[in-house]
C-alpha cells in the first residue's frame, strides 16, 4: 500500500480514527485535508491540531467558500437543483469540490492514494470516488470506514484506547453534515419514521413563530444569479450567508423526507437550508415570469435530471456538463426582481418584475387595458382540438 495517503478529514470520529488507523495499521504517512465549504462549527485550527494529535504527518486547510458558492451552489440555483423535488443537494454539491482539492494536495505531496471516511450505505462514497476517478484516474482510492472493520462502536473503543482527542459517545446519535448551502441530519432517533424530529436537531433555523413580525426581502437576479438583496449588491456567497440568517430566523427551509438513496435503500433524512430554499423559490418564480412556455416546461424536466445526476455523484459526467450549458443558456434572460415574505416557516413570493419579463398587461388584463383579440380564439380551438376530436370519432366508431 502507498507510503503516503491523502485523507478527506472532517475532524469527526470516523476520519479522526481513520488517521490513526492508516498510520498504525498501514504504516502510512497521512496528509489530512480539511476543506472549508462554510460548514462553521469548530475553529478549523482546532480541527488541524486534532488531525496532528491523531497522527497525521501533515495537515492542509483550504478555504473554498467563495469557490463553493460560485462554482457549485450557483449552478445548482440555475438548475433549481432539488432531488425528488425537495432536497437541495447539500452534501452532493460539496463532494466534487473537496475531491478537486484532494487531488491537488496528492499531486503536490507525491501521494498515490486517496482516502475518505464514507460508509458503504451512503451516497457520498459515489460522489467522492467518481469525482476522484474523473480528476485523477491514476490514484488509488480507499475507504477505511467501509472497507475495514471500523464500525462506530469499534471506532469509539479504538479512540478511547489510544487517547485520541475526540468527544464521541453512544449518546451522540445523529450523523450531521453541513456547509453554507444547508445542513443534513440523519440516524439515531430519526430512523424511526413515525417519530417526529426532536427540537434539538435544528441549528440553522429557529422554530417557526406565526406571531413574529414577517421579514420582506427583495432579491435581484441577473442571468439567473443573485446580485443584490434589498438593492444592496452581494456576491453569491454573501447572498447565501445573509439569507441563511434572515430566512433561518423564521424557520424557512426545514425538510423531513423519505429519500431514495443511490444504493437502493430508502432513508429518512432531515435538512435545513434556509438560504438555498429561499433563493430557489425566488429563482423559479422569476423563470416563470421570463421563460417562454415550452422552454419553461422543458427546463423543469432538465432540472430534475440535473439534480438526479448530481445526487448520484456524476458532477463531472458528460451529460451533466451538457445540461449545464442548456441551463445557463435558458437563464440568459432570467433577469429581474422577486420580493418574498419570510414568515412562519415559509418563503412566500409576493411580487416579481424585471426587464426579462414576458408578462404583457394589455394581453393579460380583463380591464380597460385589454388588447387581446378574443375573436381569434374560436379558430385556434378548432385546430388545437382537431386531433382529439378525430380520435374520439374513431373510438366511437370502433365501439359501435
Amino acid at each position: 500500500m502507498a507510503d503516503r495517503i491523502v485523507l478527506a478529514y472532517s475532524g469527526g470520529l470516523d476520519t479522526s480514527v481513520a488517521v490513526a488507523w492508516l498510520t498504525e495499521k498501514m504504516s502510512a504517512e497521512v496528509v489530512a485535508v480539511t476543506v472549508d465549504v462554510g460548514q462553521g462549527g469548530e475553529d478549523l485550527d482546532v480541527v488541524r491540531q486534532r488531525a496532528l494529535a491523531c497522527g497525521a504527518a501533515e495537515t492542509v486547510v483550504v478555504d473554498v467558500r467563495d469557490q463553493y458558492a460560485e462554482r457549485y451552489c450557483m449552478p445548482a440555483l440555475l438548475a433549481n437543483g432539488l432531488y425528488m423535488d425537495r432536497y437541495p443537494l447539500i452534501s452532493a454539491l460539496s463532494r466534487p469540490l473537496i475531491a478537486e482539492h484532494l487531488i491537488q494536495v496528492a499531486r503536490r505531496t507525491g501521494a498515490g492514494t486517496l482516502a475518505h471516511g464514507c460508509t458503504g450505505k451512503g451516497n457520498d462514497q459515489a460522489r467522492f470516488e467518481i469525482s476522484l476517478a474523473a480528476l485523477g484516474d491514476e490514484m488509488e482510492i480507499i475507504a477505511p470506514t467501509r472497507d475495514t472493520p471500523i464500525s462506530r462502536d469499534f471506532a469509539i473503543g479504538f479512540a478511547a484506547e489510544r487517547g485520541l482527542p475526540i468527544e464521541a459517545s453512544r449518546r451522540s446519535p445523529y450523523s450531521i453534515d453541513q456547509n453554507m448551502w444547508g445542513r443534513t441530519i440523519e440516524a439515531g432517533p430519526l430512523e424511526d419514521t413515525w417519530a417526529a424530529p426532536m427540537p434539538d436537531i435544528w441549528n440553522y433555523t429557529r422554530d417557526p413563530d406565526p406571531a413574529a413580525e414577517p421579514d420582506e426581502v427583495t432579491i435581484t437576479f441577473e442571468a439567473g444569479l443573485p446580485t443584490a438583496l434589498d438593492d444592496r449588491p452581494v456576491t453569491p456567497r454573501e447572498a447565501i450567508e445573509q439569507l441563511n440568517v434572515r430566512a433561518g430566523r423564521h424557520g424557512v427551509g426545514r425538510l423531513d423526507m423519505m429519500e431514495d438513496r443511490l444504493v437502493g435503500i430508502k432513508t429518512r433524512e432531515c435538512y435545513e437550508a434556509p438560504g438555498a430554499i429561499t433563493l430557489i423559490t425566488a429563482h423559479r418564480e422569476l423563470e416563470s415570469l421570463t421563460l417562454e412556455k415550452e422552454l419553461l416546461r422543458y427546463k423543469r424536466g432538465v432540472d430534475q435530471r440535473w439534480a438526479e445526476l448530481v445526487y448520484d455523484g456524476l458532477w463531472f459526467s458528460p451529460l451533466k456538463g451538457c445540461l449545464d450549458d442548456f441551463v445557463a443558456g435558458a437563464n440568459r434572460v432570467v433577469t429581474g426582481r422577486v420580493r418574498l415574505r419570510l414568515h412562519a416557516g415559509q418563503a412566500v413570493v409576493v411580487g416579481r418584475d424585471g426587464e426579462g419579463s414576458l408578462y404583457d398587461l394589455s394581453l393579460a388584463s380583463y380591464g380597460a387595458e385589454d388588447r387581446f383579440d378574443q375573436s381569434q380564439a374560436r379558430g385556434f380551438l378548432a385546430l388545437w382540438g382537431l386531433p382529439t376530436r378525430l380520435a374520439a370519432r374513431r373510438d366511437a366508431r370502433l365501439k359501435s
